[in-house]
């Protein structure tokens, strides 16, 4: 009898990254059927405080993909 599991993440390997992306993205939010509403209100502060930091010109922004790269390389 096949994986299951193992096909589906055969077929999820064929995809494009960006719906990868995706589908990791919900298979997370399907792990949590009851999200916490302290923790969902303490993301919304921390992501309203974040950007206000920004607007204010106070925050130090990284360019994604150089991240990456970096971390990529602290990983070998």
């Amino acid at each position: 009898m096949a994986d299951t599991v193992v096909e589906l993440a055969q077929r999820g390997r064929s995809l494009e990254p960006r719906d990868r992306a995706r589908l990791i993205d919900m298979l997370i939010e399907s792990m949590e059927d009851n999200p916490d509403p302290a923790v969902e209100e303490a993301w919304r502060i921390e992501i309203r405080r974040r950007v206000a930091a920004y607007e204010r010109g106070e925050a130090t922004l990284f360019d994604a993909e150089e991240v990456m790269a970096e971390a990529r390389l602290l990983a070998r």
